[in-house]
């Protein structure tokens, strides 16, 4: 089972990448074939709604958003993680995920399939610096739009508010456990 994690944090060695890691490392001990992006590292460009994926479902820009659309395809499992950033996600996730436009197209417009839904689930991870709750709901929504699309099931999430200071995250009495749970629950269906 084909596990891919998204990291959409640009802070190296952060909290969101912590918990992303352990779970990974979860999804692994039950068996996964992890993968992880690092959205950072690559070098893509926004949407530029040139409608250029209009008549294909396939996105013209030259990048490697190119081979992260068939990692999207290929996965049976997705956690994808980005902190909070001004009460939604970052900058690298929603250029990410505003880039699969295409994608919406050739389902929508092109009504081109899909990878089958059934088998396909994903979770959440998400940190953010103000302890406000309500901070990660507009996230969860962009998550779930997003999964919905590519026939992800969103089946949860973690959400760690107060938690800013690099390296915070280690302090939390249970975080890298529950990540490293929830990993191991994405591949054994038990969510």
């Amino acid at each position: 089972m084909r596990v891919l994690g998204i990291a959409g944090s640009p802070r190296k060695g952060g909290n969101t990448r912590i918990l992303l890691e352990e779970a990974l490392a979860g999804a692994e001990s039950a068996g996964g074939e992890v993968e992880e992006v690092v959205l950072n590292d690559l070098d893509f460009s926004a949407c530029q709604e040139c409608g250029g994926c209009d008549e294909t479902g396939e996105c013209i820009q030259d990048d490697d958003m190119q081979a992260l659309y068939q990692k999207l395809m290929d996965a049976d499992r997705f956690i994808l993680a980005s902190p909070i950033f001004f009460g939604s996600l970052s900058a690298q996730t929603k250029m990410m995920i505003d880039r699969c436009q295409c994608l919406w197209v050739a389902k929508y417009i092109l009504k081109k399939p899909m990878p089958d839904k059934s088998g396909r689930k994903g979770i959440f991870i998400c940190v953010g610096g103000m302890k406000r709750e309500d901070f990660f709901e507009s996230a969860k929504k962009l998550v779930k739009i997003f999964f919905a699309n590519l026939n992800i099931s969103y089946v949860g999430g973690l959400f760690y508010p107060g938690i800013d200071e690099k390296g915070a995250i280690l302090n939390h009495p249970t975080a890298k456990e529950d990540a490293f749970e929830a990993g191991r629950k994405l591949i054994s269906d038990n969510y």
